[in-house]
């Protein structure tokens, strides 16, 4: 009995244990994690009551509340309805060329929202207010929903349908009823991505003349600074991403999804389509594909060819792509590493504390980067001002804003180590840090660089906290195209956009690669 335990034991609790500086650098980065929140906490007693009142309870405020609550409750069933059709079509139809759907339904994630508006700025000078922002935020956003409702597809077991077929349920019941509840969780956490990339989202916004919080706290930091009024704002922008956190916690509740049968489930049938029904069911992957990556594609072959030779001749187009590879490069080593003491303790060290400390970072993470760097600006301006304006700060900014792309990969490599190897190596005479280092980290290492990679594109398409936080003369590829997309120089702004896509292409391929590995293709 006592002889069987003992290997029992080991597996669960590792001979490096939780070691105090890993516990320590993991409180220490969630206590940053905690800056914006405490940062709006902070403007908000100092001002006083009478102050917030007059800045919080005014007509400009309410009218930028319905413009969010409105570009939600139209954008997001939106996203979400064209995200469920098309991952039915392409998971459980033979749709002709559906691995290519695939990638061309994933591929607008490539491009950045604020390309998005562009393009259609460009097409349509006329577009602007509710309708253009619900248009472009639909071609920039829908793919997550398409992705978590696609895999959840792709896992679901049959044998429920096919039982509920054998009572004589319809197929179109069938969905409704025994399907769709079982997409609850995917359709969820995708539509909360995009509820809160509606309320992050500046550039795209800001060209297609549609006010929101973010456009107008970045342009009353403009005015007046680092003023009360700009950080109320962010203040009502916090809250309303802390209520989506929170409406999401309630909607999933504590239903569960796992199969409990024996064995394994089986793949679902693709299901046949008839001659006409299949022509007519490729309309919608094929005008999701033209309306969003066809007319940016288009737009800036446009202003490429208007442009001609000249706009590639720019020195300053090969400055900001060095400075943007060098940002974006920095930060993902940065923020990767600070993402490992947290990822292994989850892992090794799972208790109430920990799971309480890696909460800290999806919060910070869930907030807008405007919100994340006027925390910032007004922390270092107040008490740290040599660190304003400085590499250091901007680098803070990103990893509050993309350390759960790293924790969660490493998270997941660092479930799948042995903690029998990392026991070996300790009892070897290796101190913990080696243990980490030569053990853990060298066989974690797969899902950290694929961490990094998505860190990297994240800080690559960064905008609002680059803007705010970068040295002067800071000018990265996301910074030089909304400099000359401002001065409506939009050919000049068409090569940035073009680098910048193909410098988002990989996460495109990553996401398409995971996506057939996870469906066995």
């Amino acid at each position: 009995m006592t002889a069987d335990a003992a290997p029992s034991a080991v597996h669960r609790r590792p001979a490096t244990g939780a070691v105090p500086w890993l516990t320590l650098t993991a409180a220490l980065v969630a206590a940053l994690g905690l800056l914006p929140i405490a940062f709006v906490a902070g403007v908000a007693i100092d001002v006083g009551w009478a102050t917030v009142e007059a800045l919080v309870f005014r007509p400009r405020v309410g009218m930028l509340l319905v413009n969010t609550m409105l570009l939600v409750v139209l954008a997001v069933p939106i996203c979400t309805a064209i995200g469920l059709a098309l991952a039915w079509l392409t998971e459980r139809t033979r749709l002709p060329g559906r691995r290519a759907w695939v990638l061309l339904t994933v591929a607008p994630l490539a491009v950045p929202a604020f390309v998005q508006s562009y393009a259609w700025v460009s097409l349509v000078p006329s577009i602007h207010g509710l309708f253009g922002g619900v248009l472009v935020s639909v071609l920039a956003y829908f793919p997550f929903l398409y992705l978590p409702i696609a895999a959840a597809l792709r896992r679901l077991d049959p044998g429920l349908e096919d039982a509920a077929a054998s009572l004589g349920v319809t197929p179109l019941r069938r969905f409704f009823r025994v399907v769709l509840p079982q997409l609850r969780l995917a359709i969820l956490g995708g539509a909360l991505l995009v509820e809160l990339h509606l309320l992050a989202e500046y550039g795209l916004f800001a060209m297609i003349r549609f006010d929101t919080f973010t456009t107008a706290i970045f342009e009353q930091f403009q005015s007046t600074f680092n003023g009360p009024a700009a950080n109320m704002l962010a203040g009502v922008l916090a809250v309303c991403c802390l209520a989506f956190l929170a409406f999401d916690a309630a909607a999933r509740g504590h239903m569960r999804f796992a199969r409990l049968g024996q064995g394994t489930a089986r793949a679902p049938q693709l299901q046949e389509l008839p001659p006409g029904a299949a022509a007519l069911c490729l309309v919608l992957p094929l005008a999701m594909a033209l309306l969003s990556l066809g007319v940016p594609v288009w737009t800036l072959g446009q202003w490429l060819l208007f442009g001609g030779t000249a706009v590639w001749k720019d020195p300053a187009l090969g400055a900001a792509l060095l400075q943007t590879i060098g940002y974006a490069a920095l930060g993902a080593a940065v923020t990767t590493a600070a993402a490992i003491p947290m990822a292994w303790l989850s892992v090794r060290a799972g208790s109430r504390t920990v799971r309480a400390l890696e909460a800290c970072n999806y919060v910070s993470s869930a907030l807008p980067g405007i919100v994340i760097a006027l925390a910032l600006v007004s922390i270092t301006v107040r008490v740290a001002l040599p660190l304003y304006q400085t590499v250091f700060t901007v680098m803070v900014a990103y990893g509050l804003m993309f350390l759960p792309r790293a924790l969660v990969g490493l998270r997941a490599s660092i479930a799948q180590v042995p903690p029998d190897l990392e026991n070996v190596a300790a009892s070897l005479g290796r101190s913990p840090a080696r243990v980490l280092w030569s053990v853990t980290i060298r066989l974690a290492a797969p899902g950290a660089a694929a961490g990094a990679a998505l860190v990297f594109v994240g800080v690559a398409n960064e905008l609002t906290a680059t803007l705010l936080l970068a040295p002067n003369g800071t000018r990265t590829l996301a910074t030089g195209f909304w400099a000359l997309s401002s001065e409506i120089d939009y050919a000049g702004a068409a090569p940035y956009a073009a680098v910048l896509i193909m410098l988002s292409l990989p996460m495109t391929w990553i996401l398409y690669r995971q996506s057939q590995k996870v469906s066995g293709r």
